[in-house]
């Protein structure tokens, strides 16, 4: 149901990057208060994420020595996944402002 400032409710989990409105969809971790825009800043975060994993996995496969470039694109999926729950905690109800904060993920 959508508020009266645009946001509605949404199931999000990080590890399967997806964000749904029906809560028994799929497995979850976080529930938020989101606008369209902050949906699709989300949307935006997992999908630079996924393209992140992906470069990781074909880089570890052509160079699995080379320790610069594996240090640096761990370092860039390290922010963007700290941006991830950053979001999540700006956008969660208290349930999951609370488990972000008690597990430092913020």
């Amino acid at each position: 149901m959508r508020s009266d400032d645009g946001r509605e409710t949404y199931y999000v989990s990080v590890g399967g990057k997806e964000i749904v409105k029906d809560r028994g969809a799929t497995a979850w971790e976080f529930e938020i208060r989101a606008n369209e825009e902050e949906l699709y800043r989300l949307q935006d975060l997992f999908e630079e994420l996924a393209s992140l994993e992906e470069a990781e996995v074909w880089h570890f496969t052509r160079h699995p020595f080379e320790t610069a470039s594996t240090e640096q694109m761990s370092a860039s999926t390290a922010d963007v996944t700290a941006r991830i729950y950053r979001l999540l905690h700006e956008l969660g109800t208290p349930e999951t402002k609370a488990f972000i904060e008690r597990m430092r993920l913020e």
